[in-house]
């Protein structure tokens, strides 16, 4: 039996500049898509798959998504002397239980597998996830549902994997894939930001992974890849053949909220889902001159 995957890292120092001047003092994770935050799909995606315990690796001028996750007490009241409690009951899912949250910050940009690092003392010894919360990932179940019952078969490492255009490689991490198994892919090597000329495939890294706690002694190296940062990347690719090692053709569609493009794509689709607003979103396209 696999030990359960009972925590997730967020890293969500990041700066947000293609998103300026909207994230000069709002976190882009913070960004709304519909009327929830990014960071609030990311943590139900991990509630939904039986992780409790968030850990956010943070950055200057990240308060928000701190106060977002805590009680506002005069919303609340207020909110409870008016009788709006259905508004009251969409708040819920924004506080975890106490104690179930940490936040430390990443004081350097030095890349991802380096934020991650600056969560190692909270992981401990356990199996882990991490979300990245620019790459919302619409699916039921939830992708890192998914992921657990994979992860719940074959331990060791999960990651979750999309398809990209053949010319889009050098913009993500990218498999060497092996046997394939429905949609369990066996991960034969990784590398990050391919030339497409060169690339091994065209299966991208989506932001989710399970990830066995040893990959921090090769995080704890703090050597330099691609773009001279420290790539989560080149530390998981060292997991390879130590480990067992897995990606997942989740069943679902991710929307890229980091890219401008992908942001509003995000909210048109996710606003077409919903019973309240569909018609009226429906409308509003048909007004620009555009079919949904």
């Amino acid at each position: 039996m696999v030990q359960p995957v009972r925590k997730i890292v967020f890293p969500v120092a990041g700066l947000g500049t293609r998103f300026l001047p909207a994230t000069k003092a709002v976190p882009k994770e913070m960004l709304p898509v519909v009327d929830k935050p990014l960071i609030q799909y990311a943590v139900e995606e991990a509630l939904e798959a039986g992780i409790d315990q968030f850990i956010f690796v943070t950055g200057r001028g990240k308060h928000a998504i701190e106060d977002h996750f805590d009680h506002a007490y005069e919303l609340e009241r207020t909110l409870a002397e008016k009788g709006k409690t259905e508004i009251l009951n969409d708040l819920a899912p924004t506080i975890p239980p106490a104690g179930n949250v940490a936040f430390t910050r990443q004081q350097k940009p030095l890349g991802l597998g380096h934020a991650i690092w600056c969560a190692r003392h909270f992981v401990g010894d356990e199996p882990f996830a991490i979300s990245l919360p620019d790459m919302l990932i619409d699916a039921a179940p939830s992708c890192l549902k998914q992921m657990v019952d994979v992860y719940e078969k074959t331990g060791g490492n999960v990651i979750a994997v999309e398809e990209c255009a053949p010319e889009d490689t050098d913009k993500y991490g990218v498999i060497t894939p092996g046997a394939i198994e429905g949609r369990t892919i066996e991960v034969k090597g990784l590398v990050e930001k391919p030339d497409p000329s060169v690339a091994p495939s065209r299966m991208f890294l989506a932001g989710r992974y399970i990830l066995s706690p040893k990959v921090f002694e090769y995080l704890d190296k703090q050597e330099p890849g691609a773009g001279g940062e420290i790539q989560l990347t080149d530390s998981m690719a060292n997991l390879i053949g130590e480990q067992p090692f897995h990606a997942l053709q989740y069943d679902g569609t991710v929307h890229d909220c980091g890219d401008k493009v992908g942001f509003l794509k995000a909210n048109v689709a996710l606003a077409l889902k919903r019973d309240d607003m569909a018609g009226r979103v429906r409308e509003a396209l048909a007004d620009l001159g555009l079919k949904s």
